[in-house]
């Protein structure tokens, strides 16, 4: 239930620093009035409840159909072993759907109001590129965040199809669901730093000169002579 309530907050996060980039382009001199710290504490307690909602009801709905015997048995842990009433398969895919919707649907309307406005003041502000190239992050991490919404259906599939694979493909599952999105974030926020991207593309391309290297030498010691 953490490791749900950790991955779904992602998205609508996402979407809250996207309304907060529009704010600041295309209302600055309301942005203080309306970003307040008050403010976006009331935001991070929404996002909170909102993605709550999903794994709380999750288990309302297991304590209130499994027998009492189910919660001291063994099992795999895995989510759809663990709830596995039908009921909350479906609802699970009404809450993925709505969120997805709402965060996609908020981020296209944004980006398209910080274009709106760098066309109508001038594309050469810096503020404005930076605003437009934050939410293109944005929308290249929701299409990340999308894996956390598509694979618990798409590896329930593939288990049942292949039985004798099934830790293999959680396995796979949870280094694209959970580590390689989690891995390219930070490197995809790092190349918008130009130190950042010049060291790194000169290290990848095997480009490092030696004469920065640091290299102990022997310094040889003569016993003094009594």
């Amino acid at each position: 239930m953490t490791a749900v309530l950790t991955t779904r907050s992602t998205p609508l996060i996402l979407a809250g620093m996207s309304v907060e980039r529009y704010l600041s382009i295309c209302y600055p001199m309301h942005y203080g009035h309306i970003c307040t710290v008050r403010r976006t504490f009331i935001l991070i307690w929404v996002i909170l409840l909102l993605t709550a909602a999903p794994p709380l009801t999750d288990l309302f709905i297991t304590l209130a159909k499994e027998p009492p015997e189910f919660f001291s048995s063994s099992m795999f842990c895995d989510h759809s072993l663990l709830f596995r009433d039908r009921s909350i398969y479906y609802k699970n895919c009404v809450f993925d759907g709505s969120y997805l919707s709402f965060v996609a649907l908020t981020l296209l309307y944004t980006y398209c109001k910080i274009m709106m406005a760098a066309q109508a003041a001038s594309t050469t502000l810096a503020s404005v590129k930076r605003a437009r190239n934050t939410v293109l992050l944005h929308g290249a991490q929701l299409m990340l965040c999308l894996l956390a919404f598509v694979v618990p259906s798409l590896q329930a599939s593939l288990i049942t199809q292949f039985p004798h694979l099934s830790l293999e493909i959680r396995y796979v599952f949870f280094l694209l669901v959970y580590i390689i999105p989690r891995f390219l974030s930070p490197i995809i926020y790092g190349f918008r730093d130009e130190n950042f991207r010049r060291y790194w593309i000169r290290y990848l391309t095997c480009r490092a000169g030696r004469a920065g290297r640091v290299r102990p030498l022997p310094i040889k010691v003569t016993p003094k002579v009594k």
